[in-house]
């Protein structure tokens, strides 16, 4: 049985002064007109968010109230960053296993209640507290590690870095979803303020509020829709919470494990993917994704971004939405917000940020610093 996408929406993202509620329900309102369905139509609804970030506890109970839900069957699912594509695994399993037919799954993060002081401690303690977090690192902090180690074993240049910031920069200004709806220069990224060397302010993301949603359904009920788009591979994986029981530090092995998983469900390969949605964090996640993916070998992500390969017209356009990097990262949204654009990219629905032709679409959603990972891949 094949599990499919028939219903979309996405709402903005960035500093939204609603509720968490009303965060949630533009993009199940616009998701449900997408399909023809209503609320009577779905079975279920899974929330995935990280619960810490907001004011409110029971997260998916308020939400599964506002939206209409009640008394259909609601429950939160937790992956840190990866929180949605979890919530999205889930649904696949359930509609497979013939439990539920129709599921909405909804990412919503609201997390610009709380200062960044506040955000950067709830995200040190993603690594181990016992071992690392209690130290001070930060999410900057270890990110920054892994690119030193990409650039002492690989060569990598301060200047690939900031090409991922360009780039991502000029198609996010493309995208009215984005937080960040501006282009910016290498130069204006290398000059930027130091973050956690060598990261500098243009190689991180930034925290945001925003919520997207996708309706999910059974094959016989997906081949009715106009253009229903398959999910053809899942892969999800983990690694060890603390990076001082990783081996290699130049990689992320949950990605790695993940991508090997989905490109054999869907019985293709890193070569057959037309366009795709990374976790770019921060720059050198986005060039360690090109390499944990398969779509160069390992060494070759930042030549990869030098040569434009990623860009549109490029071997294999990568984040063409903006990324995390432009369109902000409200963590549990984050994995719904990129399964959004893996639809609109298959529909032909991206507008100027089209990649003509795509048939094939690939989304890699990092939980933590690579605690969790999820590849979905995606077919017309």
């Amino acid at each position: 049985m094949r599990t499919g996408v028939i219903g979309i929406g996405h709402g903005k993202f960035g500093r939204r002064e609603v509720t968490v509620q009303e965060l949630a329900f533009e993009p199940f309102r616009e998701a449900l007109e997408d399909c023809g369905l209503h609320q009577k139509d779905l079975d279920a609804l899974i929330v995935g968010s990280s619960p810490e970030y907001h004011r409110q506890r029971s997260l998916s109970g308020v939400v599964a109230e506002y939206l209409g839900m009640n008394p259909k069957p609601t429950f939160l699912v937790e992956a840190a960053c990866a929180s949605s594509s979890a919530a999205l695994a889930i649904a696949d399993a359930y509609i497979r296993a013939g439990i539920y037919d129709t599921v909405a799954v909804l990412g919503v993060q609201k997390m610009l209640e709380l200062s960044t002081p506040e955000i950067l401690a709830l995200m040190g303690r993603v690594g181990d507290v016992q071992w690392e977090s209690g130290f001070g690192t930060t999410f900057p902090g270890y990110y920054a590690m892994f690119a030193h180690r990409h650039m002492h074993e690989y060569g990598t240049t301060r200047e690939q870095l900031a090409a991922v910031a360009v780039k991502n920069h000029h198609y996010g200004a493309k995208n009215p979803n984005a937080m960040f709806q501006k282009e910016i220069t290498a130069e204006k990224a290398l000059a930027s303020r130091m973050v956690a060397s060598p990261l500098r302010l243009y190689d991180c993301c930034a925290n945001a509020d925003g919520a997207a949603c996708m309706i999910v359904t059974n094959e016989e009920t997906a081949k009715k829709a106009e253009t229903p788009i398959w999910m053809a591979g899942l892969g999800s994986a983990t690694a060890p919470m603390s990076v001082l029981r990783r081996e290699k530090l130049s990689e992320i092995p949950s990605a790695i494990d993940a991508a090997k998983e989905a490109y054999k469900m869907a019985g293709i390969g890193p070569k057959d993917v037309d366009v795709a949605d990374v976790h770019d964090c921060f720059t050198i996640a986005e060039i360690l994704a090109y390499e944990d993916l398969g779509f160069c070998e390992k060494g070759g992500g930042g030549r990869m971004i030098e040569e434009g390969e990623t860009h549109i017209g490029g071997r294999i356009p990568v984040n063409v939405d903006g990324g995390l990097k432009s369109k902000g990262h409200p963590v549990g949204a984050t994995g719904a917000s990129m399964a959004v654009e893996a639809v609109k990219q298959l529909r032909g629905e991206a507008g100027e940020r089209q990649v003509d032709g795509a048939e094939v679409a690939l989304m890699h959603n990092v939980g933590g610093i690579g605690q969790y990972c999820f590849v979905n891949i995606f077919r017309r």
